[in-house]
């Protein structure tokens, strides 16, 4: 069944064009109702009835919602032509956007990975003593509630909860499995007169529980609290705060689905090699500490993960990439967003990208009470805003956007983000990027005001991994351009020698992860592959002679996917045999410091060993006078002769 768009101009107070967007869209559209929500329910009531539709409003979704359910039917799709396209204060034609919108809406989206987390209720209680002994009792009915208090308040026993004394050391984990580590920990010894008594103080005690509600205003048990799921704190000295912690703990209780927010292939991982570090990007950046060190590579715990995808946006080999949805989904989002908006007649398309709350929520207060957006600038939310990295900035460029604005949320990462914004504008070569910090929806104005801009490209398609669309947008924007000089962050460069303290030792080759430098089987040589660098610096760590440095660019040439030579030397020829082994200059340093100067190469039979190669270097160890792989004379083999002559003298 064709998929239907049913319109509705809210009143008047849009202007939709039904034919353009289903010219664009390729869907079949509804006349263009007045007041859908309340005077025209009963066509909204039969459409959603037979199925298969998408209502062009938002703000009534939940009256449409619960009409579908009273129907018995499955709810309908939703997409906001309104707030983001509708209302705006331009006298241009809002249809190409509107049609860009309603096209990314119905692009099909992967169904989310998740993973199953179980809450049993048992909650933890710490705070000031009256406090926390008040609200593990508003707790107890629905919870298992344990009140720890600090120091030796004295305390009524109510059979409801458990009250303990003590202190926390240590805690760990998240929803459904927090690990606690407890000093002096007294508990109630059951029975008795007056008030209770407590068992004597412990240290290192362990617990479990699934809830932890901080009362205590003191410095929070983890970082990034807020993105700590089961992990609830509150001002003690805020009534409302405390009420909303504690009817939010009592919901956490049943199973809960966690999204898998990233996806991690540790082969790829550039982290350490052989005890060496190279790349911690992501170590430094986690706000709630979720990925660790695992050696040669990191690990993720997909249980304290908050899905802020600043990992993905600066991991240079795409070891780590966000999942929920997968970054090939977002460039699909961006690549219809442009395409459509062209197709609909519209030119040089500016992008708005901003998070699910705090961007949503000004676009719908500045298109209510203010100009709105201008019917150029088309809004994209997305769940991750500090995943939104620089291959995402420029496929937004290359597919045919004239610029690109990140509205920034106070929970964002903003230090990611104008990172990878720098890198970005580097390989474009212009500075359309910007970087919208506001709180105020009518400074939105002020920072959308149209302004003279380049015509925007329309000859990307953003295909492959983020690294191989980074430099396709590079080809794309500077299509003159050789080299480009990047950023200190950027993960793409060069690998600088210095020929004259390199030994061609070839450290750095048998541990670089990514490939990109290589040696000669047959010579003396470093050999390099450009593209492949990941700009970890495991081989300028690794290197003895420090003879390597790093140079960020991107090289655009064909020659960045071939090896180059950074360093060769003429190899020795062994004195024996003849063939080649080694490096010429080291084999003559060495024959240098060492012959007749060192116990092993005294004599000078014994130092032209130092020029021969493996082979021949044994062959003179084993025939030389003192050979030190010879042993004692070898007895001679026993015969039936030996026997009979043994028995003869017997």
């Amino acid at each position: 069944m064709e998929k239907t768009l049913l319109l509705c101009d809210c009143l008047g107070s849009q202007t939709v064009d039904a034919t353009a967007l289903s010219r664009a869209t390729g869907l079949g559209c509804s006349k263009v109702f007045h007041s859908l929500c309340t005077d025209q329910i009963d066509a909204a009531t039969k459409a959603i009835t037979s199925g298969n539709v998408t209502i062009a409003c938002q703000q009534e979704r939940r009256r449409f919602e619960d009409l579908a359910e009273e129907l018995g039917v499955d709810a309908p799709g939703f997409v906001d032509i309104r707030d983001r396209a509708g209302w705006h204060g331009d006298a241009g034609d809002a249809a190409p956007k509107m049609a860009a919108l309603v096209a990314e809406a119905h692009l099909p989206a992967p169904a989310p990975r998740v993973l199953d987390v179980v809450s049993e209720g048992t909650c933890l209680v710490f705070g000031p003593a009256d406090l926390a002994l008040e609200v593990a009792d508003k707790l107890a009915d629905t919870l298992a509630v344990t009140v720890l208090l600090a120091g030796a308040a004295d305390v009524s026993i109510d059979p409801r909860f458990d009250v303990v004394r003590g202190k926390i050391r240590k805690a760990a984990g998240s929803l459904g499995n927090f690990n606690l580590t407890l000093d002096a920990l007294e508990m109630v010894i059951p029975g008795g007169r007056g008030a209770p008594e407590f068992t004597a103080p412990r240290d290192g005690a362990a617990s479990q529980c699934d809830i932890i509600l901080d009362l205590s205003g003191d410095t929070s048990l983890f970082p990034a609290p807020h993105k700590r799921d089961g992990y609830l704190r509150a001002d003690p000295g805020s009534q409302p705060a405390v009420a909303d912690a504690v009817r939010e703990a009592m919901q956490m209780v049943g199973t809960f689905e966690k999204p898998l927010y990233v996806r991690l292939t540790e082969s790829l991982c550039a982290h350490s090699r052989a005890e060496q570090p190279a790349c911690s990007n992501c170590l430094d950046l986690c706000p709630t500490g979720a990925i660790t060190s695992m050696g040669e590579h990191v690990a993720i715990d997909p249980l304290i993960c908050a899905g802020c995808g600043s990992c993905s946006a600066v991991c240079p080999s795409g070891a780590i990439t966000y999942d929920a949805p997968p970054v090939d989904t977002l460039f699909r989002r961006l690549s219809t967003l442009a395409n459509t908006f062209r197709k609909a007649g519209g030119a040089n398309p500016r992008l708005l990208v901003h998070d699910e709350d705090h961007g949503a929520e000004m676009i719908r207060l500045f298109a209510r009470y203010g100009a709105g957006l201008p019917v150029d600038v088309i809004p994209l939310a997305v769940d991750a805003l500090a995943g939104f990295g620089h291959a995402e900035m420029l496929a937004a460029l290359g597919c045919g956007f004239a610029s690109v604005d990140v509205l920034l949320s106070p929970k964002t990462e903003s230090d990611v983000i104008e990172s990878q914004a720098g890198i970005a504008r580097a390989i474009s070569g212009c500075d359309t990027i910007r970087l919208l910090d506001l709180s105020d929806p009518d400074a939105l104005e002020d920072a959308l005001v149209p302004v003279a801009l380049q015509p925007a490209h329309e000859t990307l398609l953003p295909l492959g991994t983020r690294r191989q669309i980074a430099r396709l947008a590079g080809k794309t924007l500077q299509p003159d351009a050789k080299v480009i000089d990047l950023p200190d962050a950027a993960p793409y460069g060069a690998v600088l020698v210095d020929t004259d303290a390199c030994t061609l030792c070839l450290s750095c080759v048998s541990l670089c992860p990514s490939g990109a430098l290589g040696d000669n089987p047959d010579l003396p040589q470093l050999r390099f592959q450009e593209d492949a660098c990941l700009q970890c610096g495991l081989c300028a760590n690794i290197c003895p002679e420090d003879a390597i440095t790093l140079k960020p660019q991107m090289n655009l040439g064909d020659d960045a996917f071939t090896q180059v030579v950074l360093h060769e030397e003429e190899p020795f020829a062994c004195i024996e045999c003849g063939n080649l082994f080694g490096v010429k200059s080291t084999v003559e340093k060495i024959t240098e410091k060492l012959a007749g100067k060192h116990a092993m190469f005294a004599t000078s039979e014994a130092a032209k060993m130092i020029q021969m190669c493996d082979k021949c270097r044994v062959n003179a160890q084993f025939h030389s006078q003192n050979n030190p792989f010879a042993g004692k004379e070898r007895p001679r083999v026993r015969t039936s002769e030996d026997y009979f002559t043994k028995r003869k003298d017997h």
